[in-house]
């Protein structure tokens, strides 16, 4: 791997390293600038009583002189390396680490204090939440903006970003042109009676988004509308929005998306998300109990992290499924029987669930206190701990349900109660990360696959945390 390539495709049974020495790096960074800046430190244990969320999950990058910190030191001790293609301000250079899931950092000649960046989706509205008034530099709704709060020593900046690496404030694009882009996906149609045609549809909006705007911005354009339209049939992601919205913060803590699809159309799905300048990172198999893998994609400029969900046998295994289109099962497995109910996660049935970074007990908390529930941890380590909200019910399209009966891919029983009190349809998932871990459990998650099995939720044999 270079060093300014991100792993695609991560090499066969690769698996992410902890990174502890550079995790607590930055821990101490951060409790250092927050003893500093009194208005951070007061927002930070805003972020944890009022959101469930440590003010980590919102760093974008660290700010460090140049005079107190040497790039050559931090890929020693650390791993980080320098990015190349960032572009950045003169004096200035930028370091990530290509295995862990941490903020960057700054190295500047330019300043001699710490300071520190959150990402959040709107400036002004982060700024109007706090009753604060600073100049926002930077064009509405281009690439970088930034807004500085000082501090006794060093500056809280907030920023936004649109599917850059850079360190520069953008021109492009005007507000206008990214809202009539945001407005053509959003309003896209989605129920198509030939999900074939109705993915090639899909795609060619995708194609006109990425030659207006670069895959950068698409990509954001793309994952904004996914989560407007995910969001309004999912009752614990609209009130943990609401939450993040109170401090001006928006859903800049994801950590990835999840898309399912059924096996015939598993590649026209990737060819979308390779359209919006997603690459593959590793495949994902769950194992032959689960009976379901994924393919990993990041989108490099932006950061984003997808799961392309689809069933899987262990003979799929050898090949690389993001390419061939897998023969439809006899009996389909968790994620076709949700697909052949809900219709195609990029179509119709929108996202199955949005992953986000929480302090996990407290999110737990939260959640069981609000009656929105949470099921059983299928990731329970130091390192990573993971857990669905309840699932949402959704009503089933009655052409649908008949022909998943016709078919015999449920029984009578899951047949009635679905056709009374719909299927579960989607999802807000817990997350919290340690040591900087970028990966994903690919043990041990059987349990969980049956849990959220179609057939087995509507027959309420699931059990919650």
């Amino acid at each position: 791997m270079s060093k300014n390539e991100f792993l695609t495709p991560a090499p066969a049974n690769f698996i992410w390293p902890r990174c502890p020495e550079a995790d607590q790096f930055i821990r101490d960074c951060l409790d250092r600038f927050l003893s500093h800046h009194e208005f951070a430190d007061h927002l930070a244990s805003r972020m944890l009583a009022e959101t469930s969320t440590e003010f980590m999950s919102w760093v974008d990058h660290i700010v460090l002189p140049s005079h107190g910190y040497n790039p050559k030191d931090l890929f020693k001790g650390y791993g980080f390396i320098e990015d190349k293609m960032a572009r950045c301000p003169a004096g200035v250079k930028a370091l990530f680490h290509p295995y862990a899931d941490l903020p960057r950092i700054i190295i500047s000649a330019k300043t001699k204090s710490m300071s520190c960046a959150i990402h959040v989706d709107s400036i002004s509205h982060f700024l109007s939440a706090h009753d604060l008034s600073y100049l926002i530099e930077g064009a509405p709704f281009s690439t970088y903006r930034v807004a500085r709060i000082p501090g006794r020593n060093g500056e809280l900046l907030a920023v936004e970003r649109r599917g850059t690496r850079d360190y520069i404030t953008g021109k492009k694009p005007k507000a206008d042109d990214y809202l009539s882009g945001l407005e053509m996906w959003v309003n896209r149609p989605r129920l198509f009676k030939d999900e074939t045609a109705g993915l090639k549809d899909t795609l060619s909006r995708a194609k006109k988004l990425a030659t207006r705007f670069g895959t950068g911005i698409a990509s954001v354009i793309f994952l904004e509308g996914e989560r407007i339209y995910w969001q309004k049939r999912n009752r614990a992601g609209q009130v943990q929005k609401a939450r993040q919205d109170a401090l001006g913060l928006g859903w800049s803590n994801h950590d990835h998306h999840t898309f399912r699809s059924s096996r015939p159309q598993f590649p026209a799905l990737i060819q979308v998300l390779l359209t919006f300048g997603f690459k593959k990172r590793e495949r994902y198999y769950a194992g032959i109990d689960a009976g379901w893998g994924a393919q990993i994609m990041e989108q490099p400029e932006a950061g984003f992290i997808i799961f392309a969900d689809v069933d899987l046998t262990p003979e799929d295994v050898s090949v690389d499924f993001s390419k061939e289109a897998l023969p439809e099962l006899d009996k389909p497995r968790t994620v076709g029987l949700w697909c052949a109910l809900h219709g195609e996660s990029i179509l119709q049935a929108g996202m199955h669930h949005l992953e986000a970074q929480f302090d996990f007990e407290r999110f737990k908390e939260f959640l069981n206190h609000s009656n929105l529930g949470l099921m059983n941890p299928f990731s329970d380590f130091p390192h990573l701990r993971q857990a669905f909200t309840k699932g949402e019910s959704w009503p089933v399209v009655p052409e649908r349900l008949e022909r998943v009966k016709k078919e015999g891919k449920i029984s009578m029983q899951a047949y009635e109660e679905i056709k009374i009190k719909g299927a579960v349809g989607s999802h807000l998932e817990n997350l919290q990360r340690r040591d900087g871990f970028k990966g994903f459990n690919q043990k041990g998650v059987s349990q969980i696959l049956r849990d959220v099995h179609p057939e087995r939720q509507a027959l309420n044999t699931e059990v919650g945390a």
